[in-house]
């Protein structure tokens, strides 16, 4: 069972848990949701032999924090150095995913793998959305306007649980309460946090990235994610790219029984190749 930490910095307190022992695996949720998305995938992996993290960034989840300057690469870096991982394999969801890439650009010695599910990029162009999807965001952004942040929570899990061309409710049961209440969550901090500084665009350096990466992506989610996932499949020389059937933007909490053998696997011929999860067992013996 996962254990929970706080780790402080500059006056926010993040919420976070572990499990497990082995090579460290970070999982970094999405905007709309919290690491609560990652439940099912942390308790696998920690039965499986590995040493799991996630936590919840600024403005989401249990995490707390003033209103000042933040950089959430700056506070990963810094979670990780408090916590004492040196080097991980980065698990990361659509904007969680844009944050493991920028640090992989950033601390390619600290980058053991990247899967990036859906994954955003920092510095990317505002995508041109298809038409159904530009409906829904018009009456999105009415409701917003109108303070019905219940209506927009529903729209929003439309959008990216469903999927922007799928039917409304597509997703039922416990992953869309679940989603509900973790964007309900993000959505009630909107705003609160006023001063979060931009990142370096990714696109020109994700070429550069060494590590080997596992890239997964549902066929419902929106197109210009679905051609991201096609592009960077073939600039990332060092990767392997997957289309989940039947899915849209957050596979791993909508078709768990697909994406976690896929994970599984993948990190098994990582660790193979790794021995930064014997260092720290290592460390800890002595």
């Amino acid at each position: 069972m996962a254990t929970p930490f706080e780790v402080r910095l500059d006056g926010a307190t993040f919420s976070g848990e572990a499990d497990g022992f082995g090579l460290p695996v970070v999982f970094l949720h999405a905007d709309v949701a919290d690491k609560r998305m990652w439940a099912e995938q942390m308790e696998v992996l920690a039965d499986a032999g590995f040493h799991v993290i996630s936590y919840d960034r600024r403005g989401f989840g249990e995490t707390t924090s003033p209103d000042v300057p933040f950089n959430h690469l700056d506070d990963l870096e810094a979670i990780l150095d408090q916590l004492s991982i040196h080097a991980a394999v980065f698990v990361g969801a659509s904007m969680g995913g844009a944050l493991a890439i920028d640090f992989a650009i950033e601390n390619p010695e600290r980058t053991v793998g990247l899967v990036l599910v859906g994954t955003g990029l920092s510095g990317a162009a505002e995508a041109e959305l298809p038409e159904e999807a530009e409906m829904i965001y018009d009456a999105l952004h009415y409701a917003e306007d109108r303070g019905n942040t219940a209506s927009v929570n529903k729209m929003m899990a439309h959008l990216w649980l469903d999927g922007p061309l799928s039917p409304n409710g597509r997703v039922d049961g416990p992953a869309r309460e679940l989603f509900l209440d973790m964007n309900g969550k993000a959505l009630s901090k909107q705003g609160s946090l006023t001063q979060e500084e931009d990142r370096d665009p990714a696109e020109d350096a994700v070429g550069a990235i060494e590590a080997p990466t596992l890239l997964v992506v549902g066929e419902l989610d929106f197109p210009h994610i679905l051609e991201r996932h096609s592009d960077l499949s073939e600039e990332m020389e060092n990767s392997f790219a997957v289309v989940l059937e039947d899915s849209a933007h957050l596979p791993s909490l909508e078709k768990p029984e697909l994406f976690n053998p896929l994970l599984l696997e993948f990190l098994d011929a990582v660790a193979g190749h790794s021995d930064v999860g014997d260092e720290e067992e290592d460390d800890e013996e002595e």
